[in-house]
């Protein structure tokens, strides 16, 4: 008998205001459908009153008040958490072990975009991250924190998507602040706007272990035209298994040999691959024929959860009584990954040395004594003037690589800070800052 992992995933963002104008626009953009902004006309369209034709239904789905209603301050945030948290909440439904429910804050950075922002997202290095960083006080019984992340668009906007990671430093820029800044790097992911494409794929595979990012459901199309092509993620190839596989090089979608697990992880409450009963059911019955699964989900923390929360409980509840031979338990997003998969945890024992070799020449040497996951480390760099950068190391051997400081790249000089960090094989994360005196041009302890 299979044991079915619980973990739900939060796409953490920190407020969200959107205006009666913003409805509208939105439905000219998915719909194509354009009217005049009122609050009349919107009632109508999510009572299903005014007739759109074929997507008459589909719009009233859309514009849901429990989809178009947000916390527009962190104060509203907060209000809702201290419900949701609470030992009353949580332990309406308790697991197999007696415990009760868990929180996963994948943590979104708004930075890099040069547009607008009628959102009113808060804008700024580490805002939301700190923010539940505070509320924690890593407290897992408040919920771990993890990794989300929107590619920026062409546009520069807030509020627009992205689709390509590596044409811009941001990405590596945001991991670099979290390990300079807050000594912190994550092991766990969850794409922003539920979609990988090569580019993504591929550089999460240098780092980070384990995704929660397949959408594959089982039940008909999508019927938002705005997704068509693929547009808001593809994953119509992947696999429904409620066990995790290991992307393709070249298809995260199919089943290949790459590092990184994927995990299937559908939405709590959506216009799209909204999780259903039978979704929960199907878990415990591919756990019922012996195998352990890891059943995600996910919402966002600028709605209100609570109800959202309540619905997949109901789910839970009604296939643990009908599967009644099958244990579950509620998990937090690695240990997910590594209980469902029976991976032993393990660390990389990192260590770091800066050596002169000669006058305006260093190098930083960095050891691991377990196996990493990934080919290297990731090294992060902050200039005197306070700029990041990623870099890539040069490789000694297999568990050693260096860097050199040299007038033809990055003088030391130039350095205040230097960060490394790495996930284990198994997912536990190690990170190293060593500030610069540059009077001396030695590391010290931060």
């Amino acid at each position: 008998m299979g044991h079915v992992y619980i973990v739900h995933c939060i796409d953490t963002e920190g407020p969200l205001y959107e205006g009666l104008d913003a409805n509208f626009k939105r439905l000219k953009n998915i719909y194509g459908i354009d009217l005049e902004p009122s609050e009349e006309t919107l009632k109508a369209i999510r009572n299903g009153e005014l007739d759109l034709g074929d997507v008459t239904e589909a719009v009233a789905n859309t514009f849901d008040v429990s989809r178009t209603v947000f916390n527009e301050d962190w104060a509203q945030i907060e209000t809702m958490l201290n419900q949701i948290t609470s030992e009353k909440f949580t332990r309406q439904l308790v697991d197999s072990e007696g415990d009760g429910w868990k929180y996963n804050w994948f943590c979104l950075d708004h930075v890099g975009f040069s547009g607008d922002n009628p959102r009113r997202r808060d804008a700024g290095d580490h805002k939301v991250f700190d923010f539940y960083q505070r509320y924690t006080c890593d407290d897992l019984s408040l919920g771990s924190i993890q990794w989300h992340y929107h590619p920026l668009p062409i546009t520069g906007h807030f509020h627009n998507g992205g689709t390509t990671y590596l044409n811009s430093s941001n990405v590596s820029e945001i991991l670099a602040k979290k390990i300079i800044d807050r000594e912190w790097f994550p092991s766990c992911y969850r794409p922003g706007f539920h979609t990988e494409r090569p580019d993504s794929n591929w550089f999460l595979e240098q780092w980070i272990p384990f995704d929660y990012a397949n959408q594959s459901i089982t039940a008909g199309t999508i019927d938002q035209p705005d997704l068509a092509g693929g547009r808001y993620g593809n994953w119509e190839k992947a696999t429904k298994s409620w066990i995790p596989y290991h992307p393709d090089y070249d298809d995260y979608q199919k089943i290949g040999n790459m590092r990184r697990w994927i995990a299937r992880c559908l939405n709590m409450h959506a216009r799209l691959r909204e999780i259903s009963q039978e979704d929960v059911n199907d878990a415990f019955l591919e756990a019922r024929t012996g195998n352990d699964v890891l059943l995600s989900f996910t919402n966002h923390d600028f709605r209100n959860m609570r109800p959202e929360i309540e619905k997949v409980m109901r789910y839970i509840r009604h296939a643990s009584e009908n599967f009644d031979d099958v244990s579950f338990s509620f998990e937090e997003a690695a240990d997910g990954f590594r209980k469902c998969l029976g991976i032993e945890r393990t660390t990389c024992g990192l260590s770091s040395d800066l050596v002169k070799i000669r006058d305006g020449k260093w190098r930083l040497d960095v050891r691991a004594r377990g196996k990493l996951f990934g080919p290297q480390p990731f090294l992060a760099l902050k200039t005197v003037d306070g700029r990041y950068y990623w870099e890539n190391f040069d490789f000694t051997d297999a568990s050693s690589w260096s860097f050199t400081f040299d007038e033809e790249h990055a003088p030391l000089e130039m350095i205040e800070k230097i960060g490394v960090a790495c996930n284990s094989s198994s997912g536990i994360p190690e990170v190293i800052v060593m500030g610069l005196d540059l009077d001396f041009l030695g590391p010290k302890s931060t």
